[in-house]
């Protein structure tokens, strides 16, 4: 009998987001991360979305607004909330 196993992949370091998260990059950042976070999310080259989001920004001036708010609301690796979020609850405390 031929007795096989299915390979798990690779194990999942600590830290790291699993399979289809969209997180910001801690690693793999110029100012906040989210080109990084975006391309790993896309499994592309780094280069290309910041190539991108350069352009959008400069041609159509929205890419500006849509990275601050990718910034605002995409939590970085290793943290549980985004900074929008972060920043509502410690309002929310304080009013308590």
């Amino acid at each position: 009998m031929n007795t096989t196993t299915a390979d798990p992949g690779p194990a999942i370091a600590a830290g790291q987001p699993r399979a289809g998260q969209l997180r910001r990059s801690a690693d793999d950042k110029m100012l906040a991360g989210v080109a990084g976070g975006l391309a790993r999310y896309l499994n592309t080259d780094v280069t290309l979305v910041r190539i991108i989001i350069a352009a959008l920004v400069l041609f159509t001036g929205a890419g500006a607004a849509l990275y601050v708010a990718a910034w605002l609301l995409i939590p970085e690796d290793g943290d549980d909330l985004s900074v929008a979020a972060a920043w509502l609850a410690a309002r929310r405390d304080r009013r308590r």
